[in-house]
């Protein structure tokens, strides 16, 4: 067993304990952070004088080579070592030697994986947004298509008004933007050095911290060691922000799922993110949808789990803490599986045009537009509403949608409806005279296309 703490103790640790505190089985992919973080805090303790230029060029070409052949599959990370920052400390040691000893003057394990944590989910930060823009980009373009696509909009699941598929579609666009929002928002709050924070008390060495801060990318170093070294805010942020990522992914899913499915003939699903029935050779499946709904509750758990675990812990840090790795690595590996397949099965999808139209036309999304036309003849609202309930139970009656009952059909429930009744409740106008901003209308909807693309432009 490989560990770099032995001095204290006078005999080994048992072999089950030692296997269940060590994390070298999952932090392991943090290689590349923490040789990153060990070159700037060497360069940084050479620029103080506390290693020479000749150690500190020893040490660096060591990490580097340990990189180089990490990266080629020459050295393998070898579960001995209890975690990845004594896998390369003792690969270093053994390489260059008595140099190798001087890499964690002023650092202890503690703010150095609170720094190995930090420049991981930095990254995976910046590669979870990427993922994002493609599902906005997808998104705009089904915009940019289908701003004359006419399609019933739903509350409680029931037609009620019509809308297009672009303005459907720039619902979805909203959320994602939020979502961008708030991965920003998390980088720039998350963007603090921990590294010389020590154990939990800074050090006697005299570190620059703003230094080492600047050569890792940070606006600057943590304010208080204590927090430097504890601090899992930033994690519960992410886990928080994938859980809203996949909870609007699921919703989008849900509806994909709905829109599949033969009752509503909206969507074709493209082969590729479709499957078959082993038993039944009609079934097209759209398991990509729902394993995306799926996965969602398993993106909810691992922030459920930190916050469990994260709520008792007394300052500074624990070994509690350890547990954050492996439910965040998860999370992550979800979140940006479901957003990579999301986005293919978006823009390969087609639409039924037709067909959404007709399922608008069918129900009865512009009964509210035929008690407007009342109203604009000066009824009272609630009478006009009481009206058009009436002739929605005779167009029910005859298997006819409003824009197919006769005038004389029309008249004889109020006469105040004239021809002029089908052009005020076709779904062109329908849909076009909602012109407020934020609504379906064409002239409002190329006013937000406008600016969704200037926002993609400075994304």
């Amino acid at each position: 067993m490989a560990q770099l703490w032995g001095g204290r103790f006078t005999k080994e640790t048992d072999q089950l304990v030692y296997n269940f505190n060590a994390s070298i089985s999952f932090d392991k992919r943090f290689y590349a952070q923490d040789i990153r973080g060990s070159i700037a805090h060497v360069m940084m303790l050479a620029r103080q004088g506390i290693l020479t230029d000749i150690e500190k060029e020893k040490i660096i070409e060591g990490l580097e080579g340990i990189l180089d052949d990490v990266e080629q599959g020459k050295l393998v990370i070898s579960d001995k070592y209890e975690d990845i920052h004594s896998f390369v400390e003792a690969t270093l040691i053994d390489r260059i030697g008595e140099p190798g000893k001087k890499l964690h003057t002023g650092r202890s394990r503690n703010d150095q994986v609170a720094l190995d944590m930090k420049l991981y989910i930095r990254d995976e930060v910046h590669m979870l947004d990427n993922l994002v823009e493609e599902i906005l980009l997808a998104i705009l373009t089904i915009m940019e298509e289908n701003v004359d696509t006419y399609m019933p909009g739903f509350t409680h699941l029931q037609k009620a008004q019509p809308i297009t598929l672009a303005h459907h579609m720039g619902a979805y666009f909203e959320m994602f933007k939020r979502d961008h929002e708030r991965l920003t928002d998390l980088y720039r709050r998350m963007n603090t050095c921990p590294l010389g924070s020590g154990a939990l008390a800074g050090t006697t060495y005299p570190l620059d911290r703003e230094y080492t801060a600047r050569l890792l990318g940070f606006e600057g170093p943590t304010l208080n060691s204590m927090d430097g070294v504890s601090d899992r805010d930033y994690l519960l942020e992410l886990l928080s922000s994938l859980s809203i990522i996949m909870m609007h992914l699921s919703r989008f899913s849900e509806e994909v799922i709905i829109w599949n499915s033969n009752e509503y003939q909206f969507v074709e699903i493209d082969d590729a993110y479709s499957t078959g029935s082993s038993i039944m050779p009609q079934k097209k499946n759209p398991d990509i949808a729902e394993l995306v709904r799926g996965k969602t509750g398993r993106v909810y758990g691992a922030l459920n789990a930190l916050l469990t675990t994260m709520k008792g812990i007394p300052l500074a840090y624990n070994k509690d803490m350890q547990e954050d790795k492996e439910w965040a690595f998860d999370a992550i590996d979800t979140a940006k599986g479901c957003l990579t397949l999301f986005a293919g099965m978006l823009r390969s999808m087609q639409f039924n045009k037709a067909r959404m139209k007709d399922s608008a036309r069918h129900g009865f999304t512009n009964a509210t537009d035929a008690a407007d036309y009342l109203v604009n003849h000066g009824m009272p609202f609630r009478d006009a509403h009481g009206i058009v309930g009436q002739l929605v139970l005779t167009c029910i009656d005859k298997k006819i949608a409003l824009d197919e009952l006769p005038l004389e059909e029309y008249q004889k429930i109020c006469p105040a409806f004239e021809k002029d009744i089908y052009d005020a409740i076709s779904l062109e106008t329908c849909v076009n005279k909602r012109i407020t901003t934020g609504a379906p209308g064409r002239m409002a909807m190329e006013e937000t296309l406008a600016m969704y693309k200037k926002y993609m432009e400075e994304y």
